[in-house]
């Protein structure tokens, strides 16, 4: 490997501007930190909320709960705020602690590259440039990339409008128009909604019903915003729901399984009964209402909430279809009872590539100490990480939406942890003057085996409760790794305060001394 200067462009590269992007800026700006770069793809920040922008986009947990603990926001326009309110939010938040100057907007990564010799990484980027820094965070977030490939045959035969989620068209007029929409997830429950009053006709495929529950969503009064503006009110009302959040997550990973293994598949089977009468309540026609009935917990897929889902298959103009697809024509869809369903448009809201997945880590896209390749580590030997953001033969690379990481918290609480966690080691490297800073592998491989330990109760529930279930909370090597098994507060003082000792600090010398002296013993 080579560069051509040994200096790196900029002290802190920070891979992505959504809501971790912008907790790290944050949070280096406030550790002192002020040469930083933060490498965004899109055209603005906000992540998420500035890629989808499809008709019903909204947050499906209430904005009390989605905010910087930095920047609290009293003046939300509802409990639960639509799409474009929350991208607003967060460019606010950019703007308010100088984070714009920082940002190198329209520029993808598609290579990190770690120099031994120099102690730095290169960042190859889709203009056929490099970027290199001495510190990488990356802040990609829980959802990586669309699924380019939906795993439909004849998907590109299509010959009318094809709409995705992450890049819906707002140019193309679907009211009075046959739309098809395939998946039934969290951006299906938004856009089914929305769309069904404005077209002629709206067919639902679905592979696996979904839990869809009352949202108490509403116009935020003005006398509300006063109260939220109270000073320390918000913080004291999202801190009572963590702690709640804790009792829960800790309770179920301290119990015995002996305890767990009954009271978890008693509550699964008692809300699946309910959930059944719930829909009976709502659903007109008893077949509809049995094919909307999930058969799994209410957590062993991502649960959504919404007071339109459930409401809209009572119209006359939307139809459930839950036939397996067979393929995708020209026309429209064929489902494998020998039925094509024709349509103008069809919506593929069929998922992303996830964080917790090992195959969306490609090979050869991270490439650390001595090769080091993050895509193979993975494959052969599974996700894992120290305290979910550091791995060890990467120096100098955190991530802060890693294996075994949410807690089950807002969004932006999680990402400012783990951001804490980087933005401490990467502090304290530069007060000591060091070039590397590397987790150690006794410490990495110690945490790992307690998270292995702790995560019984969790395998149990997706793996053997809920094994006949598709969900990206299990992934492809049936690890269930998108959680981390332990409650809030702990995974916070975990980031937050772990031990300085359990990274390797290095200045030129002493990794130049190293290396020289593991070449002499064979290691």
């Amino acid at each position: 490997m080579s560069n051509e200067t040994s200096t790196p462009d900029h002290q802190v590269a920070v891979i992505g501007a959504g809501p971790g992007g912008l907790a790290a800026g944050v949070k280096l700006k406030q550790a002192g930190v002020g040469d930083f770069v933060i490498i965004e793809r899109a055209d603005e920040v906000g992540g998420s909320w500035q890629e989808n922008t499809y008709p019903g986009l909204g947050v499906d947990i209430p904005a009390i709960a989605y905010q910087y603990s930095f920047a609290r926001n009293s003046g939300w326009s509802r409990v639960f705020p639509y799409g474009a309110e929350v991208k607003r939010y967060h460019m606010d938040v950019a703007r308010k602690f100088g984070l714009y100057p920082h940002v190198r907007f329209n520029t993808n990564v598609l290579r990190e590259e770690w120099d031994d010799t120099n102690h730095y990484w290169t960042l190859h980027t889709d203009d056929g440039k490099t970027i290199t820094a001495r510190f990488l965070i990356s802040a990609v977030g829980a959802f990586v990339r669309p699924k380019e490939d939906p795993g439909i045959a004849g998907w590109k035969s299509f010959k009318g409008k094809i709409q995705r989620p992450s890049n819906w068209d707002h140019d193309y007029d679907h009211a009075g128009k046959k739309v098809g929409i395939i998946g039934t997830g969290a951006s299906a429950v938004q856009i089914i909604p929305s769309i069904a009053p404005e077209v002629a006709e709206l067919g639902v495929f679905q592979r696996t019903p979904v839990w869809s529950l009352p949202k108490p969503d509403f116009a935020m009064p003005t006398v509300g915003k006063r109260i939220l503006g109270v000073p320390g009110l918000q913080a004291a009302v999202h801190g009572g729901v963590l702690v709640l959040a804790d009792l829960v997550l800790r309770a179920a990973v301290a119990a015995p399984m002996r305890v767990v293994r009954p009271t978890v598949t008693a509550f699964d089977r008692w809300t699946i009964a309910a959930y059944r009468r719930y829909l009976k309540m709502i659903i007109d026609d008893p077949a509809t209402q049995a094919q909307l009935a999930p058969n799994f917990g209410v957590v062993a897929k991502r649960p959504t909430m919404s007071n339109g889902y459930l409401q809209a298959f009572n119209r006359d103009n939307v139809t459930l279809t839950t036939d397996p697809i067979e393929k995708i024509t020209p026309r429209g869809i064929k489902t494998r009872d020998g039925v094509e369903h024709e349509f103008d448009m069809i919506v593929l809201a069929t998922g992303y590539e996830v964080f917790s997945d090992p195959e969306t880590y490609r090979p050869g896209t991270i490439v650390g100490r001595n090769g080091f390749d993050l895509g193979k580590f993975y494959t052969e030997h599974g996700m894992q990480a120290y305290q979910s953001v550091s791995v060890p033969s990467l120096p100098n690379r955190w991530t802060l939406v890693g294996p075994y990481s949410w807690t089950g918290s807002g969004w932006h609480a999680f990402v400012e942890m783990t951001a804490d966690h980087a933005v401490r080691a990467i502090k304290e490297g530069i007060r000591r003057g060091a070039t590397t800073v590397e987790v150690r592998q006794d410490a990495h491989d110690a945490y790992h085996r307690r998270t292995l330990q702790r995560a019984e109760a969790v395998r149990f529930y997706f793996n053997e409760l809920n094994g006949h279930v598709p969900t990206y909370y299990r992934n492809s090597q049936g690890d269930s790794t998108y959680l981390r098994p332990s409650g809030f507060f702990e995974a916070s003082r975990g980031n937050r305060k772990f031990p300085l000792d359990d990274y390797r600090f290095e200045t030129p010398q002493v990794a130049t001394d190293r290396v020289a002296g593991e070449l002499a013993s064979g290691a």
